[in-house]
């Protein structure tokens, strides 16, 4: 089969070179044949050299430095395909997969994102956060798909070009973890949709290569400055006490709230709250999101 061009797929890795391989030997056998660019931020186990040696045909991005989310930004501003798949590496899709996101955003023109259904390797079963999604509250236009989101997974989820170039793409200042409601408000704000897709299936063997504790720190502090980012004043201040009432009571929270203020000069200085009806939509998403098991802040 030629190669779906309408589909690039944009993988960053860091100091993951087992899983990255794990990852690539399967992405590089879809029936989609997509272009693969894998963005490696600045591992120090030999990932960039092993890649280059063991797929030549797959674009490789060296950063110097570690880029986070960023990273992603940088390989979309090199593709030339109109919809993007990110995966993690340790995530990757199902064969057809690709072929079915793309065929959504080829039917309809407004649907920003569309995010697959996770499955968690060995046992495959679905990833927590499934039921937060599957039964989504957003209300939705009668043309969509499937649920309606207020953002996506990265490491499972198609994106058109065109809306995530709009945006201005991933934050610098968010790094990794949580970075994405930034970028779905934004999308939304600008009249963008993103859904769920239950046939659009992607699998997650979760890397032991983590640090449990930064990413819960990192986690926070996010979730603080995008809501003081885009929340009105009421509805930020209810978020922030939720998140403060959910969060373990020890170093790794107080350092992650320190961290969110100090970033206040930042925040005020890029706030931009949402319109009235992506406010109402973010509001309907808090009871799922209080009562999630997938959101709970450990390790």
């Amino acid at each position: 089969m030629s190669p779906d061009p309408r589909v690039a797929v944009v993988i960053m890795t860091r100091d993951r070179r087992p899983e990255l391989l794990r990852t690539l030997d399967l992405m590089t056998r879809l029936p989609e044949r997509p272009q693969i660019i894998v963005v490696d931020n600045a591992s120090s186990d030999g990932t960039s050299e092993t890649v280059a040696d063991a797929y030549p045909r797959v674009r490789l991005i060296r950063s110097a430095r570690n880029l986070g989310a960023v990273a992603r930004n940088l390989a979309v501003e090199d593709v030339s395909t109109p919809y993007v798949a990110f995966c993690d590496d340790d995530t990757w899709w199902e064969p057809g997969a690709l072929g079915r996101a793309a065929d959504l955003l080829d039917r309809y023109p407004r649907l920003a994102t569309v995010t697959g259904l996770i499955l968690v390797e060995p046992g495959l079963e679905e990833d927590p956060i499934t039921p937060e999604l599957r039964h989504s509250p957003v209300p939705a236009p009668g043309w969509m798909p499937g649920p309606a989101l207020m953002s996506i997974l990265a490491g499972a989820s198609m994106i058109r070009v065109e809306a995530f170039r709009e945006v201005g793409g991933f934050s610098p200042r968010l790094v990794l973890g949580g970075e994405e409601e930034l970028l779905g408000m934004d999308l939304a704000t600008r009249g963008w949709w993103m859904c769920w897709a239950e046939d659009v299936v992607v699998h997650h063997a979760a890397s032991a290569a983590r640090d449990p504790r930064e990413r819960r720190r990192v986690g926070i502090r996010n979730t603080l400055w995008t809501t003081w980012l885009r929340r009105p004043v009421r509805s930020a201040v209810r978020r922030t006490l939720t998140v403060l009432r959910s969060v373990p009571r020890d170093r790794t929270s107080v350092s992650a709230v320190a961290e969110a203020l100090g970033g206040l000069p930042w925040v005020i200085r890029e706030r931009r709250p949402v319109p009235h009806h992506v406010e109402r939509a973010l509001r309907l998403l808090e009871r799922p999101q209080r009562t999630s098991p997938a959101r709970r802040y450990v390790g």
